[in-house]
């Protein structure tokens, strides 16, 4: 597999120490440790090993990767693995993709509170999903689905939304029936929206009143009780954007979405066309001009500004599963289900201890071939780490 002409890694070291000298105080430690881990991958920071061909004896340095979930090259074996684990819990059903997203005026909250602001977009969108489909007058049924979260535009501003997958029916309330939905609509949207904003705006009261949210800069004044109500309060009077797209035509389409979206990074390195003279340019889609493509230019300070905005919290799960594929309910109510669509179990899958096999069978592209004859490379040592000055962040002054 070709490697990109341009990284992010290499805006990152051309231009990260600045960046980290001018904007370092103000940086969480996770953006402090996302920055070095995606300017050391795969270089001799992190060591190896040497390998040989076994035909033509080229040889060359295979460095270890830094295996950050926002190291836009760290990404392809680890969506591989997640994409195989979900082949045994695909249904030959209808899938339907439900985007829940949240106002300007949220979103500008969810900044400066990511953590509590992204778990309420979670379990209010959960609650609706599963609310709506559990009524009789929808599909009365238990539904279940999975929901990655996405915090960024194609521009790469800050736009936190959730992308759910949903298989188009569900377990009867006897837990012995599949119920299908109609075969090109799944629930209201519009009934869908409505419910979602009222349950978020309530969980976002409860975390003020529980004083779980931080206000700074030019949201300050929102920490004050009463300018905070009118604030919700004007949100519960506008639309918020929630729209259902096409249907999937089958599982195997299922799949090549999770394959674009699970492990999918701010930018991706092949959107990259130059870094130049300060400046980044790279790819983007106008979704307001009919997804047109166009390039834009930003200064670098300012590229990595908008890259870091999207560093998630220690620990977040941004991958979640509900109703019946829950982790806790899905080895039991899945055997159910095909059941009841008489469907095949899957066959179980093949472990590769070795992880070039692994890499080879999930992906399609072989880590083990020489670029000059196409013989295999042999491992034949290791490759020392070398020593780079450590990069922390500033300590605050409690003296």
């Amino acid at each position: 597999m070709d490697r990109p002409k341009l990284e992010v890694a290499d805006v990152f070291r051309r231009y990260g120490e600045a960046y980290r000298q001018q904007h370092g105080a103000s940086m969480s430690v996770t953006q402090w440790r996302v920055m070095s881990a995606i300017e050391v991958c795969r270089t001799a920071a992190l060591g190896g090993h040497l390998e040989r061909c076994d035909q033509c004896g080229y040889e060359r340095n295979a460095f270890n990767s830094c295996r950050d979930r926002h190291c836009p090259k760290c990404q392809c074996l680890a969506r591989a693995q997640w994409i195989e684990q979900r082949q045994s819990e695909l249904l030959d059903v209808p899938y339907f993709h439900v985007v829940f997203t949240v106002p300007e005026e949220i979103a500008a909250i969810a900044y400066q509170n990511k953590e509590v602001i992204y778990d309420i977009l979670f379990r209010a969108t959960a609650e609706t999903l599963k609310t709506i489909a559990a009524d009789p007058k929808h599909l009365g049924a238990e539904i279940g689905f999975f929901a990655v979260l996405h915090s960024w535009g194609s521009n790469l501003q800050f736009h936190p939304h959730l992308h759910c997958v949903v298989p188009g029916g569900g377990l009867s309330a006897d837990g012995q029936r599949w119920i299908s939905c109609r075969p090109d609509f799944f629930l209201p949207v519009r009934v869908l929206s409505r419910l979602y904003r009222r349950l978020f705006l309530q969980r976002l009261q409860a975390a003020f009143d529980k004083e779980e949210l931080v206000f700074f800069g030019n949201l300050a004044h929102l920490a004050e009780p009463t300018v905070f109500a009118q604030h919700l309060g004007a949100l519960r009077n506008v639309e918020w954007n929630l729209y259902a797209k096409r249907p999937f035509g089958g599982p195997q389409q299922v799949l090549e979405y999770l394959g674009r979206y699970t492990h999918r990074v701010a930018i991706a390195n092949s959107r990259l066309i130059a870094c130049e003279d300060g400046d980044v340019r790279f790819r983007w889609k106008d979704y307001r001009a009919n997804n047109k493509s166009k390039v834009m230019t930003l200064d670098a300070d300012e590229f990595m500004r908008r890259f870091l905005l999207h560093v998630l919290p220690k620990g977040f799960r941004r991958i979640r599963h509900f109703g019946f594929l829950a982790n806790a309910c899905r080895i039991a109510k899945l055997p159910i289900i095909r059941a009841a669509l008489e469907a095949p179990e899957p066959a179980p899958t093949v472990e590769h201890a070795d992880y070039r096999e692994r890499y080879a069978m999930l992906t399609g592209h072989r880590l083990d071939l020489c670029p000059l004859c196409g013989g295999s490379m042999v491992e034949i040592g290791l490759s020392p780490r070398s020593p780079v000055p450590p990069r922390t962040p500033p300590r605050c002054d409690t003296s």
